[in-house]
């Protein structure tokens, strides 16, 4: 699936009964369910440190459901069951007890997730008694607070210390992974890149799907060819062309193969795929390498407004080279309209956290300790030169580097935060 920042829905649609089994659905706002869930997995008088961490594990759990789009992606119409055989205990219209009310109320948007991951863990518990699992015991985080344990400490006891709280995520209606449109020879964008990305990941284990490389995030041939052959072999229409079916099925393979809703999950690392420089371009060039080029410029050129919005056509013209000679002055390269690799990179990188941090634009500063990790820094106005992206005043979110393979969110010493 495509690379999304996690972010709390503010209502969820629970299965009242099995999957595959007609029940009603129910809708809710997300914190009411987690202190329905919590309610019933769990008993108020334990102690808070126990009462914060299984909360904490019901949050991340359901947003796994929610960001792999588990359900939706195997055509059902809602996002979790209140059936404990596949995911947590829900009870329509149950009394929700107070101190556990006020601790989801406080923590209701924060969650647990792998270092370096992007997805919610998928943080599976039981009850630690008459029935046992590799996740949480309940009653065994009950005795360790009582040890001294705190919420964090307990998490990491269970499910590794590599382990991280995030804080304050997003707070938005649930938004389907799918663009809306079929994607088709000729699109463009990053939901094209979603598609590369999902293709080349299934074609791993499924050889006959053919690589598509690099990754452009443009609907070329050999990306229809990947499409045809993937619908072939999973029985859809092979026209090409990337419906909704298709989408979801791509959807959940991918996070079939990475384990993404799954304890063990192999992870969605918090990237955006790699535009590779293939190599330079100057004025009277032409193809989907110029495409890519336009495309990212096109995107910068929302955050700043000396960079003059361009067509994304595909031929390097006279508009196109102007682009490139304002963003080099911008930066501090030679004015030349050449894009070389020292230029493409350069490009590349701000692209690179335009569109990250773009996704996160409804996310607010917040300051944090050790354990939590923010899900956005604040910065800044813009400063003139090379670094004048690193604060971005559209958005104010950029942490003023670019981000790397398997990076993880800024966890600097000395920030305060939630109680943990």
């Amino acid at each position: 699936m495509p690379v999304i920042i996690p972010y709390v829905p503010r209502t969820i649609t629970v299965h009242l009964g099995l999957p595959n089994q007609w029940a009603e659905n129910v809708t809710v706002t997300f914190p009411d369910y987690v202190k329905n869930v919590a309610s019933s997995e769990i008993y108020p008088t334990w102690e808070p440190a126990a009462i914060r961490a299984n909360v904490l594990a019901i949050i991340s759990f359901a947003l796994n459901r929610v960001y792999t789009e588990f359900y939706p992606s195997q055509g059902y119409n809602f996002q979790i069951t209140s059936t404990t055989q596949y995911d947590q205990k829900f009870i329509r219209g149950r009394n929700i007890f107070e101190n556990i009310s006020q601790v989801v109320d406080e923590i209701f948007n924060d969650y647990i997730r792998r270092q370096g991951f992007v997805e919610p863990l998928a943080a599976k518990f039981c009850n630690g008694t008459t029935s046992k699992c590799a996740g949480l015991s309940q009653w065994g985080s009950q005795e360790l607070a009582q040890q001294g344990a705190n919420s964090v400490e307990i998490l990491r006891h269970y499910y590794g210390n590599d382990i991280e709280l995030v804080v304050d995520a997003p707070i938005q209606d649930i938004s389907p992974t799918y663009p809306r449109t079929p994607l088709r020879l000729g699109s463009v964008g990053v939901s094209v890149t979603a598609v590369q990305t999902m293709l080349n990941r299934i074609s791993q284990n499924y050889p006959a799907i053919p690589k598509i490389s690099p990754v452009t995030g443009v609907f070329e041939e050999d990306t229809r060819e990947a499409v045809t052959t993937f619908q072939r072999i999973f029985n859809l229409t092979p026209d090409g062309v990337v419906g909704k079916a298709t989408w979801y099925k791509m959807v959940y393979l991918y996070s079939g193969i990475l384990q993404l809703a799954e304890l063990v999950s192999q992870g969605q690392t918090i990237v955006t795929v790699l535009f590779q420089f293939a190599g330079p371009l100057e004025e009277g060039d032409s193809g989907p390498e110029v495409g890519i080029l336009q495309y990212m410029l096109a995107l910068l050129a929302q955050f700043d407004n000396s960079l003059s919005p361009i067509e994304v056509d595909g031929e390097f013209g006279p508009s196109t080279a102007q682009a490139v000679r304002v963003y080099q002055q911008l930066v501090g390269l030679t004015p030349n309209g050449y894009v070389n690799e020292t230029t493409w990179n350069s490009i590349y990188s701000n692209f690179a956290l335009a569109d990250y941090f773009l996704r996160r634009d409804t996310v607010r500063a917040q300051s944090l300790q050790e354990d939590a990790v923010p899900v956005m820094a604040q910065s800044a106005a813009p400063p003139a030169g090379p670094d004048r992206w690193s604060g971005t005043s559209r958005i104010s979110q950029y942490p003023g580097s670019p981000l790397n393979l398997g990076q993880s969110d800024d966890r600097r010493e000395g920030r305060r935060g939630v109680k943990v």
